[in-house]
């Protein structure tokens, strides 16, 4: 491997090979390591403890490094495929050389204005100081104990192993491991970092370097062969790779390509294109689309007024690069002049990886916390992280100058830290339209770092409700330092107490050693303007009047929901049977009906769910039914929205109870129509449902527990006019209020103040 080495890059990580903030990114230089592979030895050389590190080796933007010295010299790792372990017998003997910490906090414990730091740290033991008089007397502990005494930034000082520094353990490394020590260049920009340039190597002070080091590599600039660069962090280090003649066999990075030739102010990236495509014989027609969901004329609402913009989504083909295939597409001419589908070619086995099978078997699972059912296969991984670097790709080339990005959704995860790679100029916002689950759960997840190391390069990042941003910020916490800056409390606008879901406070920002992230809770509202119309629609009353007719004016007890088992379709009709054998004065009183739309081709881990659902109804319906009366009315199919509406308007009972859902719109909608058709009606909500903390009104019950499912449902048909009347009014003024046009509105505004706090630190 070091035969063919040109350079070996032992440098500093915060404010060095990291860069600071606001002066760039580090693309270029890491870009140039990435594609020099044995070339190119990278070191960590930094006062961190390795255990601060793991969240940076996660960054996919960074490269990973070869070596780590960490904690100012006392541990030295080498890499072995994935994982780093102690270069031995170099760390044994420094190891042999600490006495502890306990040794020296009972040494300093009479020291006024010395305050330990508490960060993980191995074989040093670190304070900080803000009298320069505290130092002459750590100084004497520090001979006393046989230790060395470093300080640095004039407000660090670290007791250390004798002999041990950043520079002593570069040197006694590369002998170790039979490095060229004449190819060698050093880099850093804190006094701590001064050992480093004493070394003798060739070295590079970057210009946001603090002046103590300057001047004291200055005072030796006879014996030092040190670059003082005119540029900060990464692109300092490029600067003196150029001045000390290290560029002669290396493939430097070409010039950055103009990255803003793009037009789009705002780009919409969702896995859906903003139109079906229908193919009529040899030709493929767009059509708008005929889904249900309120959110995709929404987002396209916000290009009506001439806004330039583009929509990336994925279009299947039969390869990446199609012969004619168009990328950019005109969306509707008439209605969005300026804006243009920006589509990413998948193939059918991309699509069949990247979304059907991995994002469904092995995020989902863990998203709706039910990690037994997970799968990881690292090739699907691998993939994933293909697809979003494509779509990556094809957001930066439209964007333009300083645009603002909303990424939707989980199965985009990764797409934040190659767009903020290849953008740093960009305003990105990421929305979960699913639940997020608690730190526990989530950590199952074999690639938890590179997740949340993309998420970080994130402006802001929303989820439906604020439990949801507490579940991140604490996976956040476990695996990055991270300091809450900001919070609100919940109340009133969201139920705080005796609801499964809620919370006292949210946060709103946080601090990372990524910058400053803002995050917030927007539960997607619906289009009740459209619902109205529909309701209003002749063709509703002639199906509202049919049902009705149908049921024979029994109370209709209606349930949708999409074939998963994350929905609870099970349990709920194991509650229904329960319901009906308990209480056999409903049987002819009452109608189920039951609305299963099924799962998309393909998804083959619903298909065990179908066959136990269809099994339960067949039972319900054997042991039950009457000449003249059937308890469940079930329908496995896909019903046009219009016809839904029909469905809730005529329904008496609503009956929504899956195990975990991100939100769930099936309840708001079923509000919006009962209110604007003018009827009374009744939520059953699972309180596990993300709407659950929202809608003040509904009868929240517990799906896990057959008791309260049964109770809640028996509560709700025995609720009074008045309270019926009540209630439906308490959840249609928040339908009413907080639509969908407000949640898309209310979003963009928070990302744009996200993106202003990222750029000024706290």
């Amino acid at each position: 491997m070091h035969s063919r080495t040109d350079l070996i890059l032992a440098t500093d990580l915060d404010g060095t090979f990291l860069p600071p903030e606001g002066s760039g990114g580090g693309s270029d230089l890491y870009k140039l390591i990435r594609d020099n592979p044995g070339k190119i030895v990278l070191i960590f050389v930094t006062g961190r403890a390795y255990e601060s590190i793991l969240s940076l080796l996660d960054d996919p933007s960074v490269p990973v490094p070869d070596y780590i010295i960490a904690d100012v010299g006392a541990t030295v790792l080498k890499r072995h495929g994935d994982t780093f372990s102690p270069v031995m017998p170099l760390q044994q003997e420094i190891a042999e050389k600490w006495p502890g910490h306990d040794v020296i906090l009972s040494s300093v414990s009479a020291i006024a204005g010395l305050q330990r730091q508490e960060v993980p740290q191995e074989r040093r033991c670190s304070f900080l100081y803000e009298d320069e008089t505290v130092l002459p007397i750590a100084q004497e502990i520090g001979r006393s104990l046989g230790l060395d005494v470093l300080t640095s930034a004039g407000r660090y000082l670290d007791f250390l192993p004798p002999g041990v520094s950043k520079g002593d353990s570069l040197r006694r490394l590369l002998c170790a491991e039979g490095l060229s020590q004449d190819k060698v260049l050093v880099a850093g920009d804190t006094l701590n970092d001064l050992s480093l340039m004493k070394t003798g190597y060739r070295g590079v002070v970057v210009s946001n370097a603090e002046p103590a080091l300057k001047r004291a590599v200055t005072s030796h600039h006879v014996l030092l062969p040190v670059y003082q660069a005119c540029q900060a962090g990464p692109c300092g280090i490029l600067e003196a790779i150029h001045h000390h003649g290290f560029t002669l066999n290396l493939e430097m990075p070409a010039a950055p390509e103009d990255v803003s030739e793009g037009g789009a102010d705002l780009v919409i990236v969702y896995h859906r294109q903003p139109f079906d495509e229908i193919r009529e014989g040899i030709q493929v027609v767009r059509r708008p689309p005929r889904s249900p969901n309120g959110i995709l004329p929404t987002l396209l609402g916000f290009f009506s007024e001439g806004k330039k913009g583009a929509w990336v989504a994925w279009s299947q083909q039969e390869s990446r690069d199609p012969e004619g295939f168009e990328v950019d597409v005109a969306v509707d001419a008439q209605k969005y002049p300026n804006l243009v589908a920006s589509r990413v070619a998948l193939t059918e086995e991309d699509v069949n990886i990247f979304y059907k099978q991995f994002s469904k078997e092995a995020f989902w699972p863990i998203i709706f916390s039910f990690p037994e059912r997970a799968s990881f296969i690292e090739a699907h991984w691998l993939r994933f992280c293909e697809v979003n670097r494509l779509f990556a790709q094809r957001t930066a080339a439209v964007a333009a100058q300083g645009a603002t990005i909303w990424i939707h959704d989980y199965n985009l995860w990764m797409m934040p830290a190659y767009l903020r790679e290849l953008r740093p100029d960009l305003t990105i916002a990421f929305f979960h339209h699913t639940a997020f689950p608690s730190a526990d759960i989530f950590n199952i997840l074999p690639w938890k770092g590179q997740i949340v190391a993309s998420l970080l390069k994130c402006d802001y990042v929303g989820f439906h409700i604020p439990r949801y941003v507490e579940n991140f910020v604490d996976v956040v916490r476990s695996n990055v330092f991270t300091q809450i800056l900001e919070t609100e409390f919940c109340a009133p606008t969201y139920l705080t107490y005796g609801c499964a879901l809620g919370v006292e406070e949210v946060t709103r920002a946080i601090q990372t050693p990524s910058g400053v992230l803002r995050v917030g809770a927007h539960p997607v509202g619906i289009d009740n303007e459209k619902i109205q119309g529909i309701v209003d629609e002749p063709e509703t009353h002639r199906l509202v009047d049919t049902l009705l007719e149908e049921t024979k004016g029994r109370r209709v007890i209606l349930s949708v929901e999409r074939l998963d088992y994350v929905k609870g379709p099970i349990e709920k009709m194991l509650a229904y049977e329960k319901f009906l054998e308990m209480h056999p004065q409903w049987h002819g009183k009452v109608v189920m009906l039951n609305i299963v739309t099924p799962a998309a081709a393909g998804m083959e881990i619903y298909e065990t769910t179908r066959e136990q659902l269809d099994q339960v109804v067949g039972r319900i319906n054997g042991r039950f039914s009457e000449l003249d009366w059937t308890p469940v009315r079930y329908f496995y199919r896909s019903f046009p929205f219009e016809e839904l509406v029909s469905f809730y308007v005529a329904a008496d009972v609503a009956w929504i109870t899956p195990l975990r859902d991100g939100l769930n719109l099936v309840c708001k909608e079923y509000i919006s129509a009962k209110s604007a058709s003018g009827t009374r009606g009744i939520l059953v909500l699972s309180e596990f449902a993300g709407a659950a903390v929202e809608l003040k009104g509904a009868v929240l019950t517990n799906p896990y527990d057959e008791t309260s499912m049964i109770q809640s449902l028996l509560s709700a048909l025995s609720l009074d006019e008045p309270e019926i009347a009540f209630r439906m009014q308490t959840l249609a003024q928040r339908v009413r209020e907080y639509d969908v046009n407000v949640w898309g509105a209310d979003f963009l505004n928070e990302a744009s103040v996200g993106r202003l706090s990222r750029a000024v630190e706290p």
